[in-house]
């Protein structure tokens, strides 16, 4: 029997759920700008199992959100995963941050383009159908007038996530839904890491790595003016 812990990390909110066999056992989440994924996941692990009555010798497998999405936010949930599967020989289970996002969105016609924001006026994004099949894979790309326009000829668009919000102001309203205050939820991850689960679609803990799309670019301080 399957008892998952699934973590997401990937955004400005850090989100713990447990599930049994695909059923939600309890969900643990909050949101901050300051990023307090390194203060916060480790006490909404222990207080989760606490709270349901669970054990980490009991736990089959972890579940975690692979990116894209915030560097720093990454590596703190794929390494407190890895080190859950190393330290209780569990398996790890990786799940695209987007297709997360994209299930908070569901019952609706057209197409589901989750958003993740990034620098600028870029973002992160995929594109599937209203029953979360992909149409077009991950990409980084900038926002313009013309942007997902050969799916706004054929269908209604659902933008998901925190990078709708950018989107908004230069594609306008017409034949486009925005949920701009969606995010990524450890509740969503537990169908889909179930399904890997029961298909045996498994990652090897000692080489999996977060999928940062883009690379880490480290911010030189400003130089001080010079007296």
């Amino acid at each position: 029997m399957a008892l998952i812990l699934c973590i997401e990390t990937s955004t400005t909110q850090c989100s713990v759920a447990l599930a049994r066999e695909g059923e939600l056992l309890g969900l643990k989440e909050e949101n901050s700008s300051q990023y307090m994924h390194s203060e916060w996941l480790h006490v909404f692990i222990e207080t989760l199992l606490k709270d349901c009555g669970v054990s980490f010798d009991e736990l089959t497998a972890v579940a975690v959100g692979m990116g894209p999405g915030s560097y720093t936010g990454l590596r703190i949930g794929v390494s407190t995963a890895k080190g859950l599967c190393f330290a209780q020989d569990l398996k790890l289970i990786a799940l695209p941050t987007l297709d997360i996002l994209a299930h908070q969105v569901n019952e609706v016609e057209g197409v589901l383009i989750p958003l993740l924001d990034a620098r600028r006026m870029e973002v992160y994004s995929k594109v599937l159908d209203s029953t979360h099949n992909e149409i077009r894979t991950t990409e980084a790309e900038v926002i313009s007038s013309d942007s997902f326009h050969d799916y706004r000829k054929e269908e209604h668009l659902h933008l998901i996530g925190p990078g709708a919000e950018k989107c908004q102001e230069i594609l306008g309203e017409d034949g486009i839904s925005y949920y701009p205050d969606l995010l990524p939820s450890a509740a969503q991850m537990i169908g889909l890491a179930q399904a890997k689960f029961s298909a045996g679609e498994f990652e090897d803990v000692a080489y999996f790595e977060p999928y940062y799309l883009k690379d880490f670019v480290l911010q030189k301080p400003k130089a001080k003016p010079k007296n």
